[in-house]
């Protein structure tokens, strides 16, 4: 797992309408990195909505929005028209940029232990180092959390 002051990992991800991203894109802008387990689910789903609502608010702050996931562009992109999402989905199916961020390990699910996703997220400063890291996020409030974040001075 990333830790604050680590710098971002390197990455290249399409997002849901096939437009590669990569971290250099963000340089000199704050940077919300979020990682989830799986479109479409309840959880990722409310998530994905309050990173949507706070949009304009992250934008006014200069805070860029990215999600990612394992899902396949095309998934993304039914994800993203059925919630009408303002902000790129990268797809990485290779789990490639998930474990360079540590975000992938042991869950536990209804009694049963398997890897997936981790629901993390990562505050990224102007200079592309690690400012925050969240993990088990509650999805609703997440956003609102950031937001609060971005106001209180370290």
């Amino acid at each position: 797992m990333l830790h604050p002051g680590d710098q971002l990992p390197q990455f290249s991800l399409p997002d849901q309408n096939n437009v590669v991203h990569g971290a250099d894109e963000f340089r000199g802008k704050w940077l919300i990195v979020y990682f989830y387990p799986k479109d479409d689910t309840p959880g990722c789903t409310k998530e994905a909505c309050s990173f949507r609502d706070a949009f304009n608010e992250l934008q006014r702050r200069g805070v860029q929005v990215v999600g990612i996931s394992k899902d396949s562009v095309a998934s993304h992109q039914k994800f993203a028209e059925k919630y009408h999402l303002n902000f790129p989905l990268l797809s990485d199916t290779s789990k490639e940029t998930i474990e360079a961020f540590g975000a992938w390990g042991q869950k536990k699910f209804m009694g049963r232990e398997f890897e997936g996703i981790l629901r993390t997220t990562f505050l990224v400063d102007p200079q592309g180092k690690i400012f925050r890291v969240y993990e088990k996020v509650n999805p609703i409030e997440h956003a609102d959390q950031i937001l609060k974040d971005l106001n209180t001075p370290q």
